[in-house]
């Protein structure tokens, strides 16, 4: 029936599985898809393209900050613009925009690589901000579930595309244009996927409040659950972007060190899908946030200690940690708020403020290694990072609420 909205086919869960419900599904599922590989598919060829285009170490540390410079400054516009243009409509058009900027990353030059990149970094902060919005909205009963399925299909992507980087690269005979390109097509199969929840979406003429979060910036509460959000990032996308390159230096094949990347990425599967429920379940998340610290500085030190000798074994205690501090930064947002708009308001500062200090790990950990003349150096900065992120951890962790404190 034509004047069916999409809300109402959320009412259909739980009762049969429709062809609608599938397809929303699987559209929520494909663009999930496509909002990590586009960086995590970087990291391995970044030697090649650093040759190639005659790079130095901080501009391409500077290449994959910029969709993290993105993320901070864009996350705070998409809840407006989709309140004009509805959420299906924009997160279509953020299709397009990646589609288009992984075509134009993969040009050749150094303007359009930088060009593509920053394209790719909107395209993105539309699907970071507005798809648990939509979740929320279609299946209001089984938001856990489905948003375990998001996360999973985000970061099986991620993996897949970090260690198939290279031969992708080879097998296409376009060398580094071919391993960050194709993923365009996965953009492509993802508009066409997700076009029937545009042509069925109601227009939505309500008028909508804007919350004032002034007083959420003078919160303590709220800067340590941001400053936990962005340094979780930071570890995260300055093992994505560097990694490879790193194993490469110490001897290692660049195909193999590109897989090494994407064990961190399968490690985290599991623990994305019991994470949330075991956080909901705790009065506390002290006992998380301790088991993600000792993780993480385990796996450092198996890096840095150990080379490539133990390198298997660490990157997956580096998984399983930062999978869990990633479900811990979603979870605070919801669990020290007490209403809808408060969990609004945390997320848009925490993604602001997390994305940015994210956005300097990358160049900062590139340009320490140009100084330096040794990775010794950038990954004991890992280490500052990971004891600041305990300690903010645990005053995030502790039972109470933000409105408690503004």
């Amino acid at each position: 029936m034509k004047g069916q909205t999409n809300v109402s086919i959320a009412h259909k869960i739980g009762y049969r599985l429709s062809l609608e419900v599938v397809l929303i599904l699987l559209g929520i599922l494909f663009i999930a898809a496509n909002l990590r590989a586009p960086i995590t598919s970087v990291g391995p060829v970044i030697n090649e393209i650093s040759d190639v285009l005659h790079l130095s170490p901080a501009f391409v540390g500077l290449l994959t900050a910029i969709p993290l410079i993105s993320f901070a400054l864009l996350s705070v516009f998409a809840p407006r613009v989709a309140r004009k243009t509805g959420l299906e409509r924009l997160l279509l058009y953020s299709m397009f925009i990646l589609a288009l900027g992984l075509f134009v990353r993969s040009v050749g030059n150094v303007p359009f690589l930088f060009l593509g990149a920053a394209l790719i970094g909107a395209a993105i902060t539309v699907g970071n901000v507005l798809m648990p919005a939509y979740i929320k909205k279609m299946f209001p009963n089984k938001v856990g579930i489905v948003t375990g399925m998001y996360l999973v299909s985000m970061n099986l992507t991620s993996a897949l595309a970090a260690g198939f980087s290279i031969r992708i690269g080879q097998a296409s005979g376009m060398g580094w244009q071919g391993s960050i390109g194709i993923w365009g097509v996965l953009a492509i199969l993802a508009i066409f996927i997700w076009y029937p929840q545009v042509k069925n979406a109601p227009v939505n003429k309500a008028q909508h409040k804007r919350s004032s979060s002034k007083t959420l910036w003078k919160s303590t509460l709220a800067w340590n659950v941001a400053i936990f959000m962005g340094l979780q990032s930071l570890l995260f996308y300055c093992l994505a972007a560097w990694l490879p390159t790193v194993l490469q230096n110490w001897g290692m094949d660049a195909d193999r060190s590109g897989w090494i990347l994407s064990f961190i990425q399968m490690a985290q599967l599991p623990i994305m899908l019991i994470g949330p429920i075991l956080a909901a379940k705790m009065k506390d998340q002290l006992t998380l946030v301790w088991v993600t610290f000792i993780l993480l500085m385990l796996g450092l030190a198996g890096i840095i200690f150990g080379k490539t000798n133990f390198i298997v074994p660490s990157v997956i205690s580096i998984g399983i940690s930062l999978g869990l501090a990633f479900t811990l930064a979603m979870m605070f947002m919801v669990l020290r708020t007490k209403t809808t708009t408060e969990a609004a308001d945390l997320s848009g500062m925490s993604q602001t403020v997390g994305y940015i200090i994210a956005a300097c790990g990358p160049p900062v950990f590139g340009a320490l290694f140009s100084l330096t003349g040794n990775w010794y150096v950038p990954l004991a900065t890992l280490v500052l990072a990971a004891i600041v992120l305990l300690i903010v951890g645990l005053n995030s962790a502790k039972n109470r609420y933000i409105s408690k404190e503004v």
